[in-house]
């Protein structure tokens, strides 16, 4: 059985075509990384739960702030070996500050030492052309069905 992601891809519409907020994952592994590093808001869905219930929950768990309005499902597509389910969602959000739930790895490797780190460190609202090479690469598609959509 393959494992299922549910993310929420928020956009907001701007002069020059729409804005889409992206998520930058936190922690050592990704610091360095911004083309390709980036990401929808999303993460596991859990046993017995709603697909978008569980985008919701990961959107706030991620970003600390809730997201409402009337989710568009895009189509799936799988990347890192997850399934990824996703809404397309109109919001204009404040991501200035956000409040991300943590996580703790051993770090530097092979010390013994754990540190904890946010589960995103930073989030932005990116033109669909920019958003385009920040986006991981599996998740393409979900942000190209968006941008196809928004223009029809």
């Amino acid at each position: 059985m393959a494992v299922v992601s549910a993310g929420v891809l928020a956009w907001r519409p701007r002069p020059g075509g729409p804005e889409f907020l992206l998520v930058h994952p936190g922690g050592p592994y990704w610091a360095k990384k911004d083309a390709e590093g980036w990401s929808i808001p999303k993460g596991l869905v859990e046993p017995g739960e709603a697909g978008w219930a569980a985008a919701r929950r990961e959107f706030r768990e991620e970003l600390g702030q809730e997201i409402d309005g009337e989710p568009v499902p895009l189509s799936p597509c799988a990347a890192s070996g997850k399934v990824i389910h996703a809404w397309l969602i109109q919001a204009d959000l404040d991501v200035s500050v956000i409040k991300s739930n943590t996580f703790e790895i051993e770090w530097p490797p092979h010390t013994g030492r754990r540190q904890t780190f946010p589960e995103v460190d930073r989030a932005g609202w990116f033109d669909a052309a920019t958003a385009a090479i920040k986006i991981h690469k599996g998740q393409r598609p979900i942000l190209a069905e968006a941008v196809q959509r928004l223009a029809g």
